[in-house]
């Protein structure tokens, strides 16, 4: 594969695609720094992957287990250098996609999503995307039953977290 197939084919995924990673950016990082960072190695993560691409899954899964096996990575890198610096922004900046428009309960399901261990932050931007469980296994590399378990409790917190709200 040539470099300029190569940019092609990733300038396409990311067009196409781009969504993905600003569910995955939202919910790993929360301030615009971190945010940039994150997206640029996502990025660089799944421009590197094009050419071992074989199409034996959709490039949305292959996308999204790329984007959260980063964002995995950098929350760990960044956990362990937090403590010996503070932010340089003092109010969050959420990414937007294009548009200005919030919606509240958008905002709120974020925060909570925020607030989730990292597997299960990972399978609830896989549930709110459509994937099937054994998608999500093959993605978060647990079995599909566990993906069950991890997703009703999540669904019960979530329940539970916005009866809280009302």
């Amino acid at each position: 594969m040539t470099e300029q197939q190569q940019n092609e084919i990733f300038n396409s995924w990311l067009k196409q695609h781009r969504a993905i990673l600003f569910k995955i950016v939202k919910a790993y990082a929360f301030n615009h720094q971190d945010q940039e960072d994150i997206f640029q190695e996502m990025a660089v993560q799944i421009w590197r992957s094009v050419p071992k691409f074989r199409n034996n899954c959709a490039v949305t899964t292959w996308m999204y287990r790329i984007a959260l096996n980063t964002a995995l990575k950098w929350s760990v890198r960044e956990r362990k250098h937090q403590n010996g610096r503070e932010g340089l922004e003092h109010t969050a900046y959420i990414l937007t996609e294009q548009s200005d428009f919030k919606d509240e309960r958008l905002e709120w399901l974020y925060e909570q999503i925020a607030r989730l261990d990292k597997v299960d932050r990972s399978l609830c931007l896989l549930m709110l995307d459509g994937f099937s469980y054994k998608e999500m296994s093959k993605i978060v590399g647990i079995s599909e039953s566990y993906v069950g378990v991890r997703i009703n409790r999540i669904k019960k917190h979530l329940t539970q977290q916005s009866e809280k709200v009302s």
